[in-house]
């Protein structure tokens, strides 16, 4: 996913204010959090426009399994590191105080399963008193098959033309995101298929208290979808349940 469209997601979601969103973002983190350090992990970075806008107050890494996303975030944070990896399983060598995972990312893992394993493996990364915010996809009750969405980008070197159809499989939203793409070298299509796993508000606040967490939701959110706040126990000896068993 996202490996033709890397180039051209910056473009696409030129609506998106970054900066904005992370300064929300910034402020829950500040009313929620208990550690007292400034180190900040964004999880499914994607191009690093949220990553960029945190270094205004944290230290930032990124986490990012998307090659072709992760090079033009590599690009875009020269400073910082950003490490391959799936949000349900990369282990870095330290925690943070707070870790993101923003723009409904979680809904890639598609499985309850697979949410709850990310979940636990973000929570492990938490320090004491650390906060995890995660942004969710649609619940199940908010999502519409049938729903057609276009994007389009008119500028004198690239002309974009995106559409997608959502589609319903069990649990899963589908979209497939036809694209065409004029350059001056030429015009070429492709399309990329997206599927995200639709979990309901209690399967999500599930996942983080049996990842020892302390969670709410807020409905407003950066993009209107809602946000999950979880802080970890400040207690020194912290640690995440190595099963999904609860703690």
């Amino acid at each position: 996913m996202y490996e033709r469209s890397a180039e051209l997601y910056d473009a696409i979601y030129a609506f998106k204010d970054y900066a904005r969103e992370a300064a929300s973002v910034h402020e829950v983190i500040e009313r929620t959090r208990r550690s007292a350090g400034r180190a900040l992990l964004d999880v499914a970075c994607g191009t690093g426009l949220h990553a960029a806008a945190f270094r205004t107050w944290y230290e930032v890494e990124g986490v990012e399994l998307s090659d072709g996303m992760l090079a033009v975030a590599r690009r875009r944070l020269p400073a910082s590191t950003v490490h391959r990896g799936d949000m349900r399983d990369f282990a870095l060598a330290r925690r943070f105080d707070a870790v993101t995972c923003l723009f409904s990312s979680i809904g890639y893992v598609r499985t309850v399963e697979g949410m709850r394993r990310a979940i636990r493996n973000m929570a492990r990364h938490l320090a004491p008193g650390g906060v995890l915010v995660v942004e969710p996809w649609f619940f199940p009750d908010a999502y519409r098959p049938g729903h057609l969405s276009a994007q389009f980008i008119d500028g004198a070197e690239l002309k974009v033309a995106r559409f997608a159809l959502s589609e319903l499989v069990d649990r899963v939203s589908v979209l497939d995101m036809h694209h065409l793409v004029g350059r001056s070298s030429g015009i070429e299509s492709f399309v990329e298929r997206h599927e995200l796993g639709l979990f309901t508000l209690a399967e999500y606040l599930d996942a983080h208290a049996h990842a020892g967490l302390d969670a709410h939701f807020e409905e407003a959110g950066p993009a209107g979808r809602g946000l999950f706040v979880a802080t970890a126990p400040k207690a020194a000896e912290w640690h995440v349940p190595a099963t999904d068993e609860a703690p």
